[in-house]
């Protein structure tokens, strides 16, 4: 698709402005970590898994979704149907099975030596929407372009999701502070801040709530969701309780991480 990449680096150039933006106006927490450190660290994982996607796949899922679309693979390509219902059913069962690979990731244990890095961040901003184990993004893809293959996703469809899914992580990883009534309103239709927040708490049942990236439904409809964490978001720990050190947290051990023990 033609700009594809153009539109890709865009967008997550755009949103990663202006939530930094509004993480200086209007920070919800005061940071602990370092966040210089933090920043090369999450944004370095961001270079080492688009390079990695690059590398290992020869064919990405929007260039798939016009390969299943021209030999007619997929639900959406037997069944008729108005272009702009497809592009729409098509987003939702990807968010869907975007929520069911996060639980996935969560609670089958070698998933989870892989996922846990993401949560091992002491601080979240909109630098934590991107902090991904390149293992896992592989995983993801090979989930995402099978759901592309059985759903004959439109292609214009996948892209618009691949980049929604990447915007609405910065943002809803962001450390701002929204008003209470907004945020209310707000997460009727997507997952906020103040409730992603929520699953990056070192309490269990709080982490293990919440899972939703882009639509908030998921979590209502399956029962995982936690409107506000316990101790309040000041006073909340974020992160893993095993892993506390920012020393432990380097890019080369977080890398190594899924195969060592806390």
């Amino acid at each position: 698709m033609q700009n594809e990449l153009t539109i890709r680096l865009s967008v997550f150039a755009g949103v990663l402005l202006l939530v930094a933006i509004g993480e200086n106006i209007s920070p919800r927490r005061p940071l602990l970590d370092n966040k210089k450190k933090r920043w090369v660290t999450n944004l370095s994982l961001v270079i080492i898994d688009t390079v990695a996607v690059r590398l290992l796949f020869p064919v990405l899922p929007v260039a798939l979704a016009q390969v299943a679309e021209v030999r007619g693979w997929g639900l959406f390509n037997v069944f008729q149907m108005a272009p702009w219902l497809r592009i729409l059913l098509s987003f939702v069962i990807l968010d869907f099975i975007i929520y069911l690979q996060h639980l996935l990731f969560h609670f089958t244990p070698a998933l989870w030596r892989l996922h846990r890095m993401h949560h091992t961040d002491l601080d979240l901003d909109v630098t934590s929407g991107n902090r991904f184990h390149p293992l896992e993004i592989m995983i993801s893809m090979v989930i995402k372009m099978g759901a592309v293959v059985l759903l004959g996703t439109p292609a214009l469809a996948v892209l618009i999701f691949e980049v929604v899914l990447n915007a609405c992580a910065m943002f809803n990883h962001g450390n701002i502070k929204l008003p209470a009534a907004f945020d209310k309103l707000l997460r009727l239709f997507m997952v906020t801040p103040d409730m992603h927040r929520v699953h990056h708490s070192t309490l269990v049942r709080e982490t293990n709530s919440n899972f939703g990236f882009n639509l908030p439904w998921w979590d209502r409809i399956c029962g995982t969701y936690r409107p506000q964490p316990e101790k309040g978001h000041l006073d909340m720990t974020i992160g893993l309780k095993e892993f506390r050190d920012p020393q432990r947290l380097t890019l080369f051990r977080l890398l190594i991480q899924p195969f060592t023990s806390p």
